[in-house]
């Protein structure tokens, strides 16, 4: 199975922009919205005020990075790989392990459907708790934590305004229990995002198939448009036919945190 790209573009007025971490090897992606200029007429003469760019917060992935080929068939960058073969408490499993998705992996009849570029899972090695929570408690703070900072402030550390969002308040609110930071780990995809009383307020968007409607390509193409147009994460909430090689269509191509209601897919297996 092929879907045709989407063709989503830059958004008007503005510019893909990264800002690079202190901490941590992370280029976190801001949006550069450039400004016109003030006119002002003074004693009869127009005057020009030149503003500066403003820098705001950019939930659309790879999508709207000129320098990045997009194509929905191999899926988006894996941002946080690296970062994830880096640590010592995943260890990486030679292929599914769940009775279910061995059973789909050898249905032949869904070969058609099926995502191309598949990808061994991680897990926590044994005794070890891997949660950003758990990592937090520890004292450490991970690359996804100085990634949510800098996303927070929007540029204002870079622009010598003193902001109170630093990587050690995010592991702070993280540790006890304030804020959560989701980082799947079989979601390498994701950028990281972080929902908390101290932080921005962000939105949350539903698509799903039914068993009347919608396919695969129409649920990729609400998730590419959901996190073009400012979704900070995504419920997919599909109640229709082959819901498990719908997802994973639309997690290999989604750039936020993904969440789904286990019950519904429940029904469809009985």
């Amino acid at each position: 199975m092929e879907i045709n790209n989407i063709d989503v573009r830059n958004y008007p007025g503005s510019t893909k922009t990264y800002i690079e971490g202190k901490l941590h090897d992370i280029r976190v992606p801001m949006r550069r919205i450039d400004l016109t200029p003030t006119v002002k007429i003074i004693n009869g003469e127009k005057m020009m005020h030149e503003n500066a760019p403003v820098y705001v917060y950019d939930t659309s992935g790879a999508y709207t990075d000129p320098d990045i080929t997009i194509d929905i068939n191999k899926g988006l960058p894996r941002t946080r790989e690296k970062w994830l073969s880096q640590r010592d408490d995943l260890e990486q499993l030679p292929g599914i392990t769940s009775e279910y998705g061995r059973q789909r992996e050898a249905d032949k009849g869904l070969d058609s459907i099926r995502f191309a570029n598949r990808y061994a899972p991680r897990r926590a090695k044994k005794g070890c708790a891997i949660t950003q929570m758990a990592l937090a408690k520890q004292g450490i703070i991970t690359p996804e934590m100085e990634y949510v900072a800098i996303r927070e402030n929007m540029n204002n550390d870079k622009l010598g305004i003193k902001s109170h969002i630093t990587p050690q308040l995010v592991r702070d609110e993280i540790a006890a229990g304030r804020a959560v930071l989701p980082a799947n780990i079989n979601h390498p995809e994701s950028e990281p995002m972080i929902i908390g009383s101290k932080f921005l307020v962000k939105l949350n968007t539903n698509i799903g198939n039914s068993a009347l409607s919608s396919g695969i390509e129409e649920e990729v193409n609400k998730a590419v448009w959901s996190c073009y147009w400012g979704g900070d994460t995504l419920m997919d909430l599909s109640t229709g036919d082959n819901i498990h090689e719908t997802r994973e269509w639309i997690i290999r191509n989604c750039p936020v945190p993904m969440g789904t209601v286990p019950v519904y897919q429940a029904l469809e297996k009985v």
